[in-house]
C-alpha cells in the first residue's frame, strides 16, 4: 500500500481547519500553522517548520500580503519535493509573484482558489479551481479530492484566481440582489417566503439564491464567506477593469452594498448580510408557523380568516 502524503496547513481559518479535519479523517498525516496558535494536533512553530515536515502545503490565508508573507517565511525550507497550493483569492498578480517565489527554490506551484463555503468545507465538497501543469495537479489530486467534490483545471497559474473572481461576481450581484428583491416584496405586502416558492419555477433561480434565501429571513448571518472577504474580491475585479480602461457598473453597485455593510461593522459576517440594511430579517422565518402569544392568537385568526394571506402579513408586520 503507498505511503499517504505528509499534508501541511497553512491557515487554520473557517476553510483551512475543516479541510485539516478531514484530511486527518482520511489518513493523511497533517502538520498545520497559523497566524495565531491554536489547539490544533500538530501545530508548529512556522510555516518553514511546515514545509520540513510536508510534502504538499495548501495555504488558506485571507489575502495577498499574508501569502507573500507566509511564502517568503516558507521559501528557505523549498525543494524540489514540494508542491505548494495557494488556495487563497488574491489579485492575479500576486498569484504570478507567489509562483515566483515557489518555483526560484525549484519547487512546484499550483493556483488553486475554491468555491464553497464553510459547510461545503466540512463536507468534503468545495470545488477547487486549478491553474499549472497537468502533472503537478496529477500528483495532489488525491489530497484534493479528500476537501472536495470537484476539481476543475482551468489553464495556466493565474487563470485560475481569474475565474474565481468572475464567479464571485456573479454571486455578489445575486446576493445584493436578493436583498433587494425581498424589500420589493415586504413593500407591497407580498408574503416573503412567496419568492422562495416562485424562485422553484423561475430561471432566475440559482444555488446561490437558494442558499442565502434562509439566512436572510433568519437574520443568520454567521460567516460562510464574510463580507470583507467577497468585498476584497470584487474589488480586485474593479481593479482589473479600470486598468484596461472599461468599467464594470454591476460589480461596482455589488460592491458598494458590501462596503455600505462592512462599514456597518458586519465584515466579519456572512456576505448575506447585505440584507441587514433592510428591514424584513428575522421574525419573517417563521411567519407562518410563528406562534402568537394567547392574548393575540384570536386577534390573528380574525386577520388571516378575515383578508387571507395578505392579511395575515399584515398583522405580523404591525408587531
Amino acid at each position: 500500500m503507498q505511503k499517504k502524503p505528509t499534508v501541511g496547513i497553512i491557515g487554520l481559518g473557517i476553510i483551512g481547519s475543516r479541510v485539516a479535519a478531514n484530511l486527518r479523517r482520511a489518513g493523511f498525516p497533517v502538520v498545520v500553522w497559523n497566524r495565531t496558535p491554536r489547539s490544533e494536533p500538530n501545530f508548529l512553530a512556522s510555516p518553514a517548520e511546515v514545509a520540513e515536515v510536508a510534502d504538499i502545503i495548501q495555504i488558506f490565508v485571507q489575502d495577498g500580503k499574508a501569502l507573500l508573507e507566509v511564502l517568503q517565511n516558507l521559501s528557505p525550507a523549498l525543494t524540489a519535493r514540494h508542491v505548494v497550493l495557494n488556495h487563497a483569492t488574491v489579485h492575479p498578480q500576486q498569484t504570478l509573484e507567489a509562483a515566483s517565489i515557489v518555483e526560484r527554490r525549484g519547487a512546484q506551484f499550483l493556483d488553486a482558489p475554491f468555491t464553497g463555503s464553510r459547510d461545503a468545507a466540512a463536507e468534503g465538497k468545495l470545488v477547487y479551481f486549478v491553474g499549472g501543469f497537468a502533472d503537478i495537479l496529477g500528483q495532489v489530486r488525491p489530497v484534493l479530492e479528500i476537501s472536495s467534490k470537484e476539481t476543475v483545471a482551468v489553464g495556466p497559474v493565474g487563470a485560475a484566481t481569474t475565474v474565481k473572481i468572475a464567479n464571485n461576481i456573479l454571486i455578489a450581484a445575486q446576493v445584493a440582489s436578493l436583498a433587494e428583491a425581498l424589500e420589493l416584496l415586504k413593500f407591497e405586502g407580498v408574503p416573503l417566503d412567496k419568492l422562495g416558492e416562485t424562485l422553484q419555477h423561475s430561471a432566475a433561480n440559482s444555488s446561490t439564491l437558494a442558499m442565502k434565501l434562509p439566512q436572510m429571513l433568519g437574520a443568520d448571518y454567521e460567516p460562510r464567506f464574510s463580507t470583507k472577504n467577497m468585498l476584497k474580491d470584487l474589488q480586485f475585479g474593479l481593479e482589473i477593469a479600470h486598468a484596461q480602461g472599461t468599467e464594470f457598473p454591476a460589480t461596482a453597485a455589488a460592491a458598494a452594498a458590501l462596503r455600505r455593510t462592512a462599514e456597518s461593522g458586519l465584515g466579519d459576517a456572512d456576505f448575506a448580510a447585505v440584507a441587514s440594511h433592510y428591514s424584513f430579517p428575522g421574525m419573517e422565518q417563521n411567519l407562518f408557523s410563528l406562534k402568537p402569544p394567547a392574548h393575540l392568537a384570536a386577534e390573528e385568526k380574525s386577520h388571516k380568516s378575515k383578508n387571507g394571506l395578505a392579511g395575515l402579513w399584515s398583522f405580523f408586520r404591525k408587531r
